[in-house]
């Protein structure tokens, strides 16, 4: 193993420097943690709740496609309230350092070592500078739409006339209804987002390539995820099972970083992602350099 780094250097650096040979795809996976230092709430504390009438609904409640049959324009009014929120945020220290390690490795010609799996839908990712080629957005994008019917895999970014801003509780009107069709066809269109009651696949989603992913990855790196969807914790699981070095980021302990905890070549850091990331992105740049030299 590469030792590159000194005895007095952060735990996590010593780690990686013993853990990892610079060989091989970085697979990171993201979670909404990244994007909370952004100032983007998770929506699952009290900005999640949307008044509709005179009931309270819960997120769970509202990202589903059956709520959306039954009340489509209150629907896109809670998801074009969330897009304002995200468009008013911008990328954080995480973020860029994302952003840089994919730079750095595509300039030194060696862009099929990095990947990038986000469940986040706010595109702050691609905002810092990811590539869509090397972003998988497994959750989708909340800048964009799909016709409803799903018959037709294609993603259409939102209409400009929308504006990025919209206040909570704003009503749908006829002109905002008349931009939220699909392109294609003229058909209702629908947020491009993973809904409770959906399924991963691999046109819209990134399903079986992500899964394969992480059967050649050689690195992991999660980060400001706990583990509450399924594709993601495959991703971890799979990476515990195989034995191969990751390393878990988030402020609070969760099933990911216990996995950590207990893998021979696992690592747990309980920090903001803001913290740690840069300098650890930074040796993973160094130690594959140094192993292409």
């Amino acid at each position: 193993m590469l030792m590159l780094m000194p005895s007095a250097s952060p735990a996590y650096l010593t780690w990686l420097a013993s853990a990892w040979d610079g060989r091989g795809l970085v697979l990171i996976l993201t979670g909404a943690g990244v994007s909370a230092e952004s100032g983007i709430p998770t929506f699952r504390g009290e900005e999640g709740y949307w008044r509709i009438g005179s009931r309270n609904y819960f997120p769970e409640e509202l990202a589903t496609r059956a709520a959306f049959e039954r009340m489509p324009d209150h629907i896109w009014g809670w998801y074009l309230y969330r897009r304002s929120v995200c468009r008013a945020a911008e990328p954080n220290t995480a973020h860029r350092a994302i952003a840089q390690l994919e730079q750095r490795l595509t300039a030194a010609g060696r862009a099929e070592q990095f990947l990038l799996v986000t469940q986040n839908v706010d595109g702050l990712h691609l905002r810092a500078g990811n590539s869509l080629e090397r972003t998988y957005q497994i959750h989708g994008n909340i800048d964009y739409m799909r016709p409803f019917h799903d018959r037709d895999a294609r993603i259409f970014p939102l209409p400009q006339a929308l504006g990025e801003t919209w206040e909570r509780g704003q009503p749908i009107g006829a002109a905002e209804r008349a931009l939220l069709v699909a392109p294609s066809d003229g058909s209702p269109a629908r947020p491009h987002v993973l809904w409770f009651d959906e399924a991963y696949d691999e046109e819209r989603f990134r399903f079986e390539s992500t899964l394969r992913a992480i059967e050649r990855a050689t690195l992991v790196i999660v980060v400001g995820t706990s583990g509450s969807t399924n594709l993601p914790t495959q991703v971890v699981t799979r990476a515990f099972r195989r034995g191969i070095p990751f390393v878990v980021i988030n402020r609070e302990p969760s099933p990911f970083s216990e996995l950590a905890e207990r893998a021979e070549h696992g690592h747990y850091i309980e920090a903001a992602a803001g913290e740690t990331l840069p300098s650890l992105l930074d040796a993973v740049a160094a130690a594959s350099d140094h192993e292409r030299t």
